[in-house]
């Protein structure tokens, strides 16, 4: 098993969501964070003075598959969550040693 955590904006992940959902694909934690990446954030002007805003809004998905499922929902979240632009986030893939389910205690294990 594979956690996949994905970060991507906001406005990108109605789409993600609805794209692994028509796969099969609907069990995620979902988060919402800042964050900013190597653009250390951006600047915006208001009433004319630039305002820095150094950490952006963005949505945490997290999600559990088998390995084999693996490149297919990094996939699915890289198409619906691309925009082109600076800011369209990150995947990360992590091991999962062992799942126990708490409602019945049932383990499994990698």
């Amino acid at each position: 098993m594979k956690m996949i955590v994905a970060i991507i904006r906001p406005e990108k992940f109605e789409a993600v969501e609805d794209a692994l959902a028509e796969k099969g694909y609907i069990g995620m934690t979902v988060t919402e964070v800042k964050g900013r990446g190597v653009q250390k954030g951006i600047k915006l002007q208001y009433r004319g003075s630039v305002i820095e805003v150094d950490l952006l809004h963005k949505i945490k998905l997290e999600i559990v598959v088998d390995d084999e499922n693996v490149d297919e929902v990094v996939d699915i979240i890289s198409r619906n969550a691309r925009t082109g632009r600076h800011g369209d986030g990150r995947i990360f893939i992590m091991p999962v040693e062992k799942s126990i389910r708490i409602r019945t205690g049932e383990v499994e294990k990698q």
